[in-house]
This record gives structure tokens, C-alpha cells and sequence, in this order.
């Protein structure tokens, strides 16, 4: 989609601190970090919120979570504790819609969130 702006990152035509990409997704830090490690794991194909996944997702999915645990896992958090965050709508702070899960780590992350 040519006005959303992680397909546009994706693409390129935006600059992106990206610390992993491959032919499924693209994972870069978040330009207002909450945490000292704050990654969005974005999907290359366009969704534009939760509830528009399909059963042909579900891989996708898993592949953003399985992502997530490794960029935790290399920064050195995985056990010290990270969170994951998929926000849906705006009442729950989605504000690009094209979903993407947040991964932030590296301080204490207090419940409820917010």
C-alpha cells in the first residue's frame, strides 16, 4: 500500500534502523523507544490490523513470535524477561496500521501496562 508507512519502510523509500530482514519480515528499532531494547517485527505482506488475519497467517504469526524470542534471545534478555505486544485499533494504541509486534527488554516492565 503505497501510503502506509511500514510498507513504505519496507520498500525502502523510508530509512529504518532494521536489525533483521528476510523474505517474510522486517525487524527495526522503534523511532520512540519505551525500553532500552523496543524492536517492531513487521510482516513485508501489508495486514492491516488482527483482526484482518486468516488461517493462511497463522505461519506468519508464528514466525513474528519465534522472531521476537530471538532478537531477545541475541540481546541478551531472553532470560532476564522481555515482553511482546500486538496492539489492535486505536482505543489499544495502534497508530500504523499494518501489524507489527512490538519487542521491548531491558528494564522492569511493569502490569498493567497502561
Amino acid at each position: 500500500m503505497s501510503d502506509c508507512l511500514f510498507c513504505r519502510l519496507i520498500a525502502g523509500e523510508i530509512p529504518a534502523a532494521i536489525v533483521h530482514q528476510d523474505d517474510t519480515l522486517v525487524a527495526f528499532k522503534d523511532v520512540n523507544p519505551q525500553a532500552p531494547l523496543h524492536v517492531l517485527i513487521v510482516p513485508r505482506k501489508h495486514i492491516a490490523s488482527l483482526n484482518d488475519l486468516s488461517t493462511d497467517d497463522d505461519g506468519l504469526v508464528g514466525s513474528m513470535i519465534r522472531m521476537a524470542a530471538a532478537l531477545a534471545r541475541d540481546g541478551g534478555y531472553h532470560e532476564r524477561g522481555y515482553r511482546t505486544v500486538f496492539n489492535t485499533n486505536r482505543e489499544a494504541g495502534q497508530s500504523v496500521f499494518h501489524i507489527h509486534l512490538h519487542l521491548l527488554a531491558g528494564r522492569a516492565l511493569t502490569w498493567p501496562p497502561g
